[in-house]
């Protein structure tokens, strides 16, 4: 159906509080971008106020449903290895707006002369969303390789003009963290701070890997796990919901895949009480093949589109 001119400002109003509400729960302190939305149509309005945020909200699902209450010392990792790149497709509706990867370095890296995996996520709009505002974002951990608990994690945002570099270094004996902020050359320290930890915590990044080394076959329908992390200065404590399990038709094959829902506490971002859902395979992998996130207007979905350098073939 075909968007009367009235129609298409209400939709861009609607639009504009969407922006807002993703601002509000995310990220307080970015400038509003504001546009005439009179000049724009209706799917040029959803791109500007999707694109920038789809990186970090990529990464605070993953992080929503990792749990902890399964928290060994040395859990066992047979899930991952170095070398491991999983790519996703990002849509917001119809819109095809971004790229986001998974990616394990291939080599080893050391952090206080233990063996770690340098993991990053990536994110990046595409095409014709770039032309309404370019995002490339970096996020990133150091885990070590054999408790499986992160030693630094780092983000380096770009969003349009707007630029973040933040390193998180964790002393997760002492249960303390130390969080430096960068000017936008990422060398010069513009704050430091140190945060007390309540234990041993996981960041947006780490948490989703040490899931992976999980047993999550003893999962039932209905039982829920705890989730305790450290991001942006907070400590995070959520409950998981197991919903069952559900075979999926994937980019990379037909595959069986467990089902979680994050309880998400009442925030201006997601529709509901758990608004979001995540398949993740059945097998000794344990990749995310499809995620879907209700927003307060519309949904998002990252598909993966290819899985390269898993650990068990």
């Amino acid at each position: 159906m075909k968007l009367t001119k009235q129609h298409a400002i209400t939709k861009g109003e609607l639009a504009i509080v969407f922006d807002g509400q993703i601002r509000n729960f995310i990220h307080q302190t970015t400038l509003f971008f504001v546009i005439p939305f009179e000049k724009l149509n209706f799917r040029q309005v959803l791109s500007i106020n999707c694109m920038r945020k789809l990186p970090r909200i990529f990464l605070l699902i993953l992080f929503l449903w990792t749990p902890s209450a399964f928290s060994q010392q040395n859990p066992e990792n047979d899930a991952f290895t170095f070398g491991e790149e999983l790519n996703f497709e990002v849509s917001y509706g119809w819109l095809n707006l971004a790229d986001a990867k998974l990616q394990i370095n291939r080599r080893s890296h050391t952090q206080n002369n233990r063996p770690h995996y340098k993991i990053d996520v990536f994110g990046k709009t595409k095409g014709a969303a770039t032309i309404f505002g370019k995002v490339n974002d970096n996020w990133g951990t150091y885990l070590d390789t054999n408790t499986i608990q992160p030693s630094v994690s780092y983000r380096n945002i770009e969003e349009g003009k707007y630029r973040k570099n933040e390193k998180v270094s964790f002393d997760q004996s002492n249960r303390k963290a130390l969080v430096e902020l960068f000017e936008k050359d990422n060398k010069t320290i513009k704050s430091v701070k140190e945060y007390d930890l309540p234990g041993t915590v996981q960041d947006l990044v780490s948490g989703f890997y040490y899931l992976r080394t999980l047993e999550l076959e003893k999962l039932k329908p209905g039982e829920s796990i705890l989730i305790k992390g450290f991001f942006d200065k907070e400590i995070y404590n959520i409950k998981l919901i197991f919903e069952g399990t559900e075979k999926l038709e994937t980019e990379i094959g037909t595959k069986d895949t467990y089902i979680f829902s994050p309880q998400i506490p009442k925030n201006k971002l997601f529709r509901g009480e758990y608004p979001v859902k995540v398949w993740v395979t059945k097998d000794q992998n344990k990749i995310p093949v499809k995620i879907k996130a209700n927003l307060f207007l519309g949904s998002l979905n990252f598909d993966i589109v290819n899985a390269k350098g898993l650990r068990n073939n």
